[in-house]
C-alpha cells in the first residue's frame, strides 16, 4: 500500500497516461517511448530544476496531495447528555447561542479574539479582502513574509527598505474594520530582518506586532526562484536576496554577455537562531515598539519544536503557530509539501507531550496554534479538543481565502446581474443573497452593505464555523471552548487508539 500520490499533480498538471501504475515509484508500470510525455518524468526532461516546485502558481493556491495514514479523519467526536460545564444547568442557559468561544493570548498586551481561529500567513491572492474579513470576525491575522517582494512601489536605501506602501495598505485592510478584537501581524524572514522591514513596519507604518518564522509545513527550507535574465538578478539582489550565481561578479556578467551563463536562481535565507541571539532580537523588536512576538513553526525534529518552545517560554513570546503536514497554499516544493514534516495530528500531539513537560516544570506557556489542512467546523473542533487545553485557536488558510477569492467572484456577477444559478433562490442582490450580513450590520450599521463581498465572505465563512463550533461544544455540555480536550474525541482505528497513549512515540532519551 503506498500513501504518496502517482506521479500526476495539481501541483503541475502532469498526468500518468497509463491506469497501471507502479505503487512504489508512482511511474505507469508500463511506460514507451511513444508516450508524448505527459508525467512529472517528461516534464521534468524538458523544464529541468524549475519542477521542484509547482508550475501552476499565480492566482491559484496549492496544498499537500498525500493521502496520510492518520489524520483527524480517525477520531469521532463525543456527545454528553448530563450536566453543562460552563453555564448555568437551565434550559434558558446551556444552549448554543451561550457557548463562549472567546479566546484572550498576550504575555504582556492582551489580545482578545471573538473565537479560537487564527488566519495564518499569507500574502497572495486576495490578501485584502483576507485581512479584512479577519478584522469583521474578530480573529488575528498575519502577513506572510517577503512582503516586500510584491511591492512594486518597493524603495531600499543603504541595504534597508525606505519605502513599502504595501505594507501600509495591507495594515490598513484590517485596521479599518478593527473592532478590538484580533491583531494584524507581519511576519519576518531572515531576508526581512536583514532588509530592516520589522523596523521601518513599526516606526513608520504603527505595526504593532511581528511573527518570526521558523518554518511551515509546506516550505521546511525557503524557496528558490529562477530569475529569467541579469537585470532582473541584479534587482533581486538589491532587494535583499541571495542570488545564485552572483549577477555583480564581473566573470558572471561576462558569461551572460557571452551566453553561457547559467540559470540564475534567488533565495531566501534559512533562519540561523540560537537561544541567545533570539532573545536579543526579541528585546530589540520591543524596544523598537513591538507589542506582541509571535513564532511560526513547522513539524520538525521533535527535538527542535522543544527547542523553539522553550525559546518561546524564555522570551515571552505570545503565540506560536505550528504548521502540519497536508497545509499549504504558496509557492512550495511539490515533494517537500507531500513527503516532509509530521502530518497535524501527529505534530499537535508531540507538541502537546512537550507543553505538559514544560508546565510540570513551571515554566509560563505561550499561546498554541494548530494549522495545517483545517477547513470545517469539525476538524476545527477536533483539533482544539485534541490540544487537551494546550491549543489555543486553530490556523484556518487556505480555506479562508477561498472564501475570499469565491465571495469577491460572486460578489462581481451579481453586481453584473449575473446571478449564480446555485444562488438564485436566495435573491438577486448582495443585501439578499449574503446571508450573514444582518450580523455585519448588527456590528457595523448600514455601512457593512458597502463593505467588498470578499472581505464578507470571509467573515461568513468563519461565522459558520463559530456556529458549527457550538453545535459541537453543546453536545459535549461545555459552554466554554477553552474546555475542550481529549475526553470529546472517540478514535475510531487502532492508530488514532494508539497516538492518543504513547505507542507512537518512543521514550525520551535525555
Amino acid at each position: 500500500m503506498t500513501y504518496s500520490p502517482r506521479l500526476s499533480s495539481g501541483f503541475t498538471f502532469a498526468k500518468n497516461r497509463s491506469t497501471f501504475i507502479s505503487p512504489q515509484s508512482g511511474m505507469c508500470s508500463f511506460c514507451t517511448q511513444d508516450c508524448g510525455g505527459t508525467c512529472e518524468i517528461a516534464q521534468a526532461a524538458v523544464l529541468g530544476a524549475r519542477t521542484v516546485y509547482p508550475t501552476t502558481t499565480g492566482t491559484n493556491q496549492i496544498a499537500s496531495e498525500k493521502d496520510y495514514p492518520i489524520d483527524f479523519s480517525h477520531f469521532n467526536i463525543n456527545g454528553r447528555v448530563f450536566g453543562a460545564q460552563g453555564a448555568g444547568e437551565t434550559h434558558e442557559e446551556a444552549t448554543i447561542f451561550n457557548v463562549n468561544l472567546t479566546q484572550t493570548y498576550g504575555q504582556i498586551n492582551p489580545v482578545k479574539m471573538v473565537m479560537p481561529v487564527i488566519l495564518p500567513a499569507l500574502i497572495k491572492l486576495n490578501w485584502q479582502d483576507y485581512f479584512s474579513g479577519a478584522a469583521m470576525a474578530g480573529v488575528t491575522c498575519v502577513i506572510g513574509e517577503d512582503a516586500r517582494n510584491n511591492d512594486p512601489d518597493l524603495k531600499t536605501a543603504n541595504g534597508k527598505v525606505s519605502e513599502f506602501p504595501l505594507l501600509e495598505k495591507a495594515l490598513d485592510c484590517f485596521n479599518r474594520y478593527d473592532r478590538g478584537y484580533g491583531q494584524i501581524v507581519l511576519q519576518s524572514n531572515a531576508n526581512d530582518d536583514l532588509m530592516g522591514v520589522p523596523k521601518i513596519a513599526m516606526e513608520k507604518y504603527g505595526a504593532k506586532a511581528i511573527e518570526i518564522k521558523f518554518g511551515q509545513g509546506a516550505k521546511g527550507t525557503q524557496p528558490v526562484v529562477r530569475v529569467a535574465d541579469l537585470d532582473t538578478a541584479l534587482a533581486k539582489q538589491a532587494q535583499g536576496n541571495i542570488v545564485h550565481p552572483d549577477p555583480s561578479d564581473p566573470e558572471v556578467q561576462k558569461a551572460w554577455n557571452d551566453g553561457v551563463c547559467p540559470n540564475f536562481y534567488t533565495y531566501a535565507r534559512l533562519p540561523m537562531w540560537n537561544e541567545t541571539a533570539m532573545m536579543d532580537h526579541i528585546a530589540m523588536l520591543r524596544d523598537m515598539g513591538a507589542e506582541n512576538i509571535y513564532f511560526k513553526m513547522a513539524g520538525y525534529d521533535r527535538v527542535d519544536i522543544e527547542r523553539v518552545l522553550r525559546l518561546a517560554c524564555m522570551s515571552r513570546v505570545d503565540m506560536v503557530t505550528f504548521d502540519g503536514a497536508g497545509g499549504g497554499s504558496g509557492y512550495s516544493p511539490s515533494k517537500m509539501m507531500n513527503e516532509w514534516s509530521l502530518p497535524t495530528v501527529c505534530m499537535e500531539d508531540a507538541v502537546v507531550r512537550i507543553c505538559s513537560r514544560l508546565k510540570a516544570e513551571g515554566l509560563s506557556l505561550p499561546a498554541m496554534v494548530m494549522t495545517g489542512g483545517f477547513a470545517s467546523e469539525d476538524q476545527v473542533f477536533k483539533g482544539l479538543a485534541y490540544g487537551d487545553g494546550y491549543v489555543n485557536a486553530i490556523g484556518l488558510c487556505r480555506s479562508s481565502m477561498a472564501a475570499a477569492m469565491t465571495a469577491k467572484t460572486i460578489g462581481e456577477q451579481i453586481r453584473e446581474g449575473k446571478v449564480p444559478e446555485r444562488f438564485k433562490a436566495y435573491g438577486t442582490t448582495v443585501e439578499g443573497i449574503f446571508c450573514d450580513l444582518p450580523d455585519l450590520r448588527a456590528l457595523y450599521g448600514t455601512r457593512a452593505n458597502d463593505f467588498p463581498t470578499g472581505a464578507i465572505g470571509v467573515f461568513s465563512y468563519l461565522n459558520k464555523i463559530a456556529f458549527g463550533l457550538k453545535h459541537f461544544a453543546a453536545l459535549n455540555r461545555k459552554f466554554k471552548i477553552g474546555l475542550a480536550d481529549k475526553s470529546d474525541l472517540i478514535p475510531l482505528t487502532s492508530d488514532a487508539r494508539d497516538l492518543m497513549t504513547d505507542k507512537w512515540f518512543l521514550p525520551r532519551q535525555d
